[in-house]
């Protein structure tokens, strides 16, 4: 695809995205070449007045007909303003309606995206795509539609207009305003390039900060605020060259065409005035075509300055519609298989597993079949394929071959929603909103009693706590509130024992407390997980002894399986793994 074609597509998407506000943008073009129509219309009346005046020297000065002109002046000058108020109102209105619209499929999109995708993708760059890219496009918008339809019409009226009054001085203007045109497309050309670079910076600027804001502790801890600062140092020196050379670039139309227009208007008052002098056209018809000149010369400033802004409008359009063209998720609204008093069967088939866009293959030809009600502890060493088994069983990824069945489904045949309704999880990273505590136990819940939320508080030891918080359970999690790693994570587990789903997956859950509290979680899990088919990922084996069955994975493949006992029995890989966490020094 050529640079040409490039350029034109992103805003080509833009255009299509803003059809549905076709009447409203043709309303305001019409009010706004209405305007324009009756601004022409200004001098040609001026001329008339000036022949009036220049007439009557030697014989007397009509007033009457002066009168006359001069309110028709003023009618078409406050019907022009009138006009031009409106197209703006309804400019700006459209454009919010735009951008408000553009930021929903924006916020939807980020949900109908595979999890691979934002694997590929930095927070960062995603946010700098639903607020810089949008804010440029509804700024160019604004700006920049109704100063093309007012001035493209400004331009063409005033030409027709001064053919009309003179052809010699027509051709004079023309040519002295030859040059604004070639000056406008060497400019253009040259600055979209740095336009994009622009756009790709700050999106890449807004993905390192998010980056290195929330692992601060880990950049103090290990002393790279200098690394990282030079990171920065280097991506805004980017963002600062390629922002200077467009603004540069962009900053050149204007002097550039009020050069241009001042030169039109030495050519127009020479070969005037040779024209008036050797009797071929009046003074009215300088004065019109001073006033032609400047509106001439002047949409062609507008327009490269429109045409100007357009050029970060097509760079963030071309992200924008990236994001919203970006390979969705597939749909299951056809899908409407649901599954009822859910036993908590579960069988792996011959699956099979590889990111998206690697060869390499994480999880080979697993199998494995869960009873309804078992604990099932999965561990391995690092890269094993843990975690990526239970994403499959969430469908967070899809596998490349093979069937995971829950009690005799396949997961393919029931939606994403439903599935997920059937688990509660419990991760190693813990992730709380800005809320009141409640809210965050209850998240997405409703028709949860307060007897049901302090029942789960007092099962992880949390509720004393809360309790002795200012404002209990309505208490607001924020930057002002300092709760440890602990802390949070004992909140999503009570999170998860409210939500009271017929299966639960724990990803070293009780990763990030201490001994004692890990006692109480245990314990309160215990509870939970009797009746249920549990998952439970976990580093510290002693944590799992009394699963049902210990899966036990390396390179993606079970190794070896059955419970605490009979591994340790059979003195193999797990028996190895576990006594190298309790071996003691000599």
């Amino acid at each position: 695809m050529s640079k040409k074609e490039e350029t034109k597509k992103p805003l080509s998407h833009l255009l299509e995205y803003c059809k549905g506000y076709l009447p409203f943008l043709i309303i305001a073009a019409i009010c706004a070449i209405g305007g324009t129509i009756l601004t022409i219309l200004g001098p040609d009346k001026l001329s008339e007045m000036t022949n009036v005046i220049t007439d009557g020297i030697m014989t007397g000065i009509d007033m009457d007909a002066i009168s006359k002109i001069a309110w028709t002046l003023v009618g078409f000058y406050a019907l022009s303003l009138t006009l031009s108020v409106t197209q703006g109102q309804i400019t700006a209105r459209v454009t919010q309606r735009i951008s408000q619209k553009l930021r929903g499929d924006l916020s939807q999109k980020i949900n109908k995206l595979p999890m691979w995708y934002y694997n590929q993708t930095t927070t960062g760059d995603v946010l700098s795509r639903v607020t810089n890219d949008v804010d440029a496009i509804s700024q160019a918008l604004n700006q920049s539609v109704g100063n093309l339809v007012t001035s493209t019409c400004l331009f063409f009226g005033s030409f027709i207009m001064m053919l009309k009054t003179n052809v010699i001085l027509t051709v004079t203007a023309v040519g002295a305003t030859f040059i604004g045109f070639v000056v406008m497309g060497l400019v253009m050309k040259k600055s979209q390039g740095y336009f994009i670079k622009q756009q790709e910076y700050l999106g890449k600027i807004n993905g390192h900060i998010e980056e290195v804001f929330s692992g601060h502790t880990i950049v103090r801890a290990y002393n790279a605020e200098a690394k990282m600062s030079d990171t920065f140092h280097g991506m805004n020196n980017e963002l600062k060259t390629s922002a200077f050379k467009a603004q540069f670039l962009s900053g050149l139309m204007m002097p550039v065409m009020i050069f241009i227009g001042n030169l039109g208007y030495v050519a127009v008052c020479i070969v005037g005035a040779m024209l008036a002098l050797n009797g071929h056209i009046s003074f009215g018809v300088i004065v019109a075509f001073i006033m032609y000149i400047r509106y001439f010369t002047q949409p062609l400033g507008q327009i490269a300055q429109a045409v100007q802004s357009l050029q970060p409008a097509a760079a963030a359009s071309k992200r924008v519609f990236e994001f919203l063209y970006a390979e969705e998720m597939e749909d299951e609204s056809h899908k409407k298989v649901q599954l009822e008093d859910v036993k908590g069967e579960v069988e792996f088939k011959k699956v099979h597993f590889g990111y998206e866009g690697t060869q390499r293959t994480i999880i080979n030809n697993f199998s494995a079949h869960v009873k309804p009600g078992q604990k099932i502890a999965i561990v391995g060493p690092t890269g094993a394929g843990k975690t990526t088994l239970i994403n499959l069983l969430m469908r967070y990824n899809e596998i490349n071959s093979g069937e995971i069945l829950i009690d005799g489904t396949s997961i393919h045949d029931i939606s994403k929603a439903a599935l997920r309704d059937q688990f509660c999880m419990v991760l190693q990273d813990t992730w709380l909103f800005e809320g009141s505590i409640k809210e965050n136990l209850v998240y997405n819940n409703d028709n949860i009693s307060d007897e049901a939320i302090e029942r789960a508080c007092k099962a992880v030891g949390m509720d004393h706590f809360i309790k002795s918080l200012p404002e209990g359970y309505n208490t607001i999690l924020n930057d002002k509130l300092s709760l440890s790693a602990g802390q949070k994570q004992q909140l999503t587990i009570a999170r998860a024992m409210i939500k009271d789903a017929p299966m639960l997956i724990l990803d070293e859950a009780t990763s990030s407390v201490d001994t004692r509290t890990e006692l109480v979680i245990q314990k309160a899990m215990d509870q939970l997980m009797e009746g249920r088919t549990s998952f439970v990922i976990a580093h510290r084996l002693s944590t799992i002894k009394n699963a049902d069955v210990i899966l036990v994975l390396k390179d993606g493949d079970i190794l070896e399986s059955g419970n605490h006992e009979a591994l340790m029995e059979k003195g193999g890989f797990y028996a190895d793994l576990y006594n190298s966490q309790f071996e003691k020094t000599a």
